[in-house]
């Protein structure tokens, strides 16, 4: 039987490394893109293979019967939900657009899955910031965490989680949530912190800039790399009984900690450089968040190849080879 993934959100960061391990798994894989007004913006973030190997689609999230036509064209047999308004920080200035796009789109998406694709699988983007600031005892978020939000996104991301798991349960549907934490790689937007870091460090290393502005930097996160966390995309939808799993390496870093990891890779003092602006600062704070991905590991057998610090000197040299 033919394996056919359709991918929302084929354009971003996730969607390119997924839809590379995808086509090495064997797949035919179709992707849903937005309509812009620029066309060379459109797959900034996909290789010339993944253009020439996978199949587009234009679409909307909100637009339900978009989808729908999609769906009963590209007869998928695995369908990935990593659609979104990603940026948690710029959830606060389009709370409205930000839950439409990350909670009513994945009820449009689920019910043309219902409709037209049931036995298809269904992986939906969860996301760490669900937990908000709480945290167990023993320093980990994990399945039984209570879910705290402290962002539209992360109530959006909540809203979704439980659709996922009314879905599968009502409609007895192999609808499963990866929960991924903080996730980074050389095709991350630059306007988030992991990549701002990285690219202004070459700006300056170039000496083209003589600071960085950011945020709070005693903010904590478990931070991976997207490569490794497409893999586990692909093992949870995959897994025999459709569930909810947390994929994280269980180490958590400060944005200060970043901070002296990458400018001391191209030997520098970030005390130099970095200033702190206001204007970068959330209107509610998510201090720290570390994920139990132990069921992940010894049930999926997952386990991630990049370091913290590889995964940051990746990027750094993505930003140093930017002539």
């Amino acid at each position: 039987m033919s394996k056919i993934a359709l991918i929302t959100g084929i354009s971003g960061q996730d969607g390119s490394y997924l839809s590379e391990h995808l086509l090495e798994e064997g797949f035919e894989v179709h992707g849903i893109i937005r309509r812009h007004s620029v066309a060379e913006t459109q797959n900034d973030r996909m290789t010339d293979h993944l253009l020439q190997n996978c199949h587009f689609h234009y679409g909307d999230m909100l637009d339900e019967m978009s989808i729908l036509r999609i769906l009963k064209k590209v007869k998928p047999t695995h369908i990935f939900n990593l659609a979104a308004m990603s940026h948690v920080r710029i959830s606060w200035d389009m709370p409205a657009f930000t839950i439409k796009t990350n909670a009513e789109a994945v009820l449009n998406l689920l019910e043309c899955y219902r409709l037209e694709a049931p036995e298809a699988k269904f992986y939906q983007a969860s996301s760490s910031e669900m937990f908000g600031n709480s945290v167990d005892a023993d320093g980990y978020q994990r399945l039984s965490t209570p879910m705290t939000p402290t962002s539209p996104y992360g109530c959006a991301k909540v809203m979704a989680f439980n659709l996922i798991n009314h879905y599968r349960n009502a409609y007895n549907l192999h609808a499963c949530n990866g929960i991924l934490f903080n996730h980074e790689s050389p095709r991350r937007g630059s306007n988030f912190v992991t990549n701002k870091v990285c690219k202004t460090v070459a700006q300056i290393k170039r000496g083209e800039v003589d600071k960085l502005e950011l945020g709070n930097m005693d903010s904590y996160r478990d931070w991976g790399h997207s490569y490794d966390y497409v893999r586990a995309m692909k093992l949870i939808i995959d897994h025999k009984v459709p569930n909810n799993w947390v994929v994280a390496t269980g180490e958590t870093r400060s944005v200060r900690d970043m901070c002296e990891i990458v400018f001391s890779y191209v030997g520098l003092d970030y005390k130099d450089y970095v200033v702190q602006n206001e204007k970068y600062m959330r209107p509610e704070e998510l201090k720290y968040l570390k994920g139990d991905s132990v069921l992940t590991r010894k049930e999926l057998g997952w386990n991630p190849s990049y370091s913290f610090e590889t995964m940051m000197h990746e990027m750094v040299d993505y930003w140093l080879s930017k002539k």
